[in-house]
């Protein structure tokens, strides 16, 4: 854990969190912290800083928040293909800790229905893997998830509303199209990523009426959570400073 995070309702009315679980282990055995020691924490959803431990005591940790540091913006959004459960499951700490703001997972074509129904599209399944990304990163904000089990009416309803920004990319096994430079100078672009069996040309003809332009790496078929971190990396290079 790069940085330790508190729910907001774990903070007391004397303004220090007690821990007993994981995290307190992870301060006593792996920081190998002790009363008057400094340790870098946040609140999720809220403010960065660092805790002053008071009392490590048999299995509880006591410490004293300091946070005032505001967390970066998320500076990308997601449209993503509902993948496999494994894969989905490996990938939201991963997209929490790259700075996702956004991620809807949407259905096509080529996606399983069956898909909709894993445990790790349920908020309690996938949130603590996201707050596992956080702590990794040292960021703080959660990314929003939403779940759309039907393409057409999402986009054709949805998208402008949900993401008004104009750099939206579609990603597709093809011809290498590399984004601008002038991208460099675009807030929060919008990244679609298929099923491994890629988009129909349906649904690219649909994303590309609906202001997408394309972005691919080249023509090898990826699995899905590899071509989102290796999409995601090279947007990181034109992602302003």
């Amino acid at each position: 854990m790069n940085r330790i995070l508190f729910e907001p309702e774990e903070i007391g009315a004397d303004g220090t969190v007690v821990l007993s679980d994981g995290r307190g282990v992870h301060i006593r055995e792996v920081l190998h912290a002790s009363a008057g020691d400094v340790i870098r924490t946040g609140t999720v959803n809220g403010l960065a800083g660092r805790s002053t431990v008071l009392e490590v005591s048999g299995t509880k940790v006591r410490v004293l928040p300091e946070h005032t540091q505001v967390s970066p913006e998320p500076w990308f959004d997601l449209l993503l293909a509902a993948p496999r459960p494994k894969v989905l499951k490996r990938l939201w700490p991963q997209l929490a800790a790259l700075g996702a703001g956004r991620v809807v997972v949407i259905n096509a074509a080529k996606v399983e229905k069956c898909y909709f129904s894993s445990q790790w599209l349920d908020t309690a399944h996938y949130r603590p893997l996201l707050v596992e990304g956080l702590t990794q990163a040292g960021l703080t904000r959660l990314p929003e998830v939403l779940v759309r089990p039907r393409f057409k009416p999402f986009v054709e309803d949805e998208l402008e509303m949900l993401f008004p920004g104009p750099l939206r990319l579609l990603a597709h096994p093809g011809p290498r199209t590399p984004v601008m430079s002038s991208a460099k100078a675009e807030a929060r672009p919008l990244l679609a990523v298929g099923p491994e069996g890629g988009w129909t040309d349906y649904e690219v003809k649909m994303l590309l009426a609906h202001g997408f332009q394309m972005f691919s790496l080249g023509g090898h078929t990826l699995r899905t959570d590899t071509a989102c971190i290796a999409l995601i990396a090279v947007l990181g290079w034109l992602k302003p400073e």
